[in-house]
């Protein structure tokens, strides 16, 4: 009887598979893209598509004083992309660019006091939607996971020595070689 008993957990044990850290980026992705969709659903009926709710968002984090450049790279969208939601923003409205007291060549773009009520109403949702997906999980969980992902956001964001734009050119050198 207790060799049954050993040989099954043994058996339990053995089919039980670690955790796949190969899909870990998947997963992380795959999270943040879920999220950001169901967010965007319950936000089109404020008529601000995806891309126009998260550069008002950027923009009231960065208190006036954000370039087009600071909020593309803060979005990781391209500045053309930025550009043409920029225009959309300001003829709805909601931004107004100025030129950098400091440099002409730049934009600063400003939020125009009607983007204050909907900007609550984002973070409202967003709020809702944060207790709604989150609420059932340990706080201790939820705690690991911010530590886990803040350190994996830093590493992330180090740029290395020779890395321009994020790339390393050693990279390019290493899948070459190997192929």
């Amino acid at each position: 009887m207790e060799a049954a008993i050993l040989s099954t957990l043994t058996n339990f044990f053995l089919r039980m598979s670690p955790p796949n850290t190969n899909e870990f980026g998947l997963l992380l992705f795959g999270t943040a893209r879920a999220w950001r969709t169901k967010l965007d659903r319950r936000l089109r009926p404020l008529g601000l598509s995806q891309g126009k709710w998260r550069t008002l968002i950027h923009l009231s984090q960065g208190g006036d004083k954000l370039t087009q450049k600071e909020i593309a790279e803060r979005m990781g969208i391209e500045e053309p992309t930025l550009a043409g939601l920029l225009d959309r923003l300001q003829d709805d409205g909601w931004v107004v660019r100025r030129e950098s007291p400091n440099d002409r060549r730049c934009k600063i773009v400003h939020l125009q006091p009607r983007s204050k009520a909907v900007l609550d109403e984002i973070f409202n949702t967003a709020h809702g939607l944060r207790h709604e997906l989150i609420s059932d999980i340990p706080p201790d969980d939820l705690e690991a996971c911010v530590r886990v992902l803040t350190q994996i956001r830093k590493k992330a964001e180090e740029r290395g020595i020779g890395q321009e734009n994020g790339r390393d050119p050693k990279a390019r050198r290493n899948i070459v070689a190997r192929n």
